[in-house]
Parts: structure tokens; C-alpha cells; sequence
């Protein structure tokens, strides 16, 4: 399993000015978003961001390379690119809020789980 601190912002990308539905969609998986984050929004090097992760550097540069071949791909080939939960574990509990779209974890002083964002009950734990 593969530690990812927080879930991806988005439930997918889609080209633009493309019929997408005539084509099938890549999957990136949460410990592939998690390398790319990592490496090249971070800038930590392979061996740091492989610790964060709880992972060996050489299985981060395998997950780091496959998740560029993908973004290439879906470039190229104007793919849809969709995130899904793959070998992840998260660091924390994450929650997503159905009427707002808002992420969030709820702190141990927080007793009621609740979207801090819109106070709406209708939220879901993002694990799977």
C-alpha cells in the first residue's frame, strides 16, 4: 500500500472540443497522482517523496513513470483521464461533501460530521 496525504482536487479531466465518449478513458491511479505531486509540484527529490509515500525510490519511479505515460497518452491521444483509488491508503480520513463538492477531514475536536464548507449532512468518506 502506498501512503497518499490527500485525495486528488478532481474526479477527472476531459479534452476539450473532443467527443470523449467514442473514447475510452485512462485511469490514474491516487499513488500515481501522489508521485507526480510529489516530483514535480513539490519539487522533493525521488528518495524524499518515496519515504513520504512509504515506499522504496525504485517503486516510486516506477509509479512516477507509469502515471507520465499516462498524462502523456491522454495528451496525445485526447483521452479522458479519470482518478481512481488504485493501492492508496490515505494518511487521514478524507471526506467529500455531496452538495458542495467541498474536501475535507474532520479533526478529532469536531464531533459532528458535518461539511464545513455548506453545514450539509450529505457527505461521504473517500476511501474507495
Amino acid at each position: 500500500m502506498r501512503k497518499v496525504v490527500e485525495p486528488p482536487r478532481f474526479k477527472g479531466y476531459r479534452p476539450f472540443g473532443v467527443n470523449s465518449k467514442s473514447r475510452k478513458s485512462i485511469d490514474l491511479l491516487y499513488e500515481e497522482y501522489e508521485a507526480l505531486k510529489l516530483a514535480d509540484y513539490d519539487f522533493l527529490k525521488h528518495n524524499e517523496a518515496a519515504e513520504l509515500m512509504g515506499i522504496s525510490r525504485p517503486t516510486f519511479a516506477r509509479i512516477y513513470e507509469s502515471a507520465r505515460r499516462k498524462i502523456a497518452a491522454a495528451l496525445v491521444e485526447a483521452k479522458e483521464i479519470k482518478t481512481v483509488y488504485g493501492n492508496a491508503v490515505m494518511d487521514k480520513d478524507w471526506y467529500l461533501c455531496s452538495k458542495c463538492n467541498a474536501r475535507f477531514n474532520i479533526p478529532a475536536t469536531m464531533e459532528k460530521e458535518i461539511c464545513p464548507a455548506c453545514n450539509s449532512k450529505n457527505i461521504e468518506l473517500i476511501n474507495k
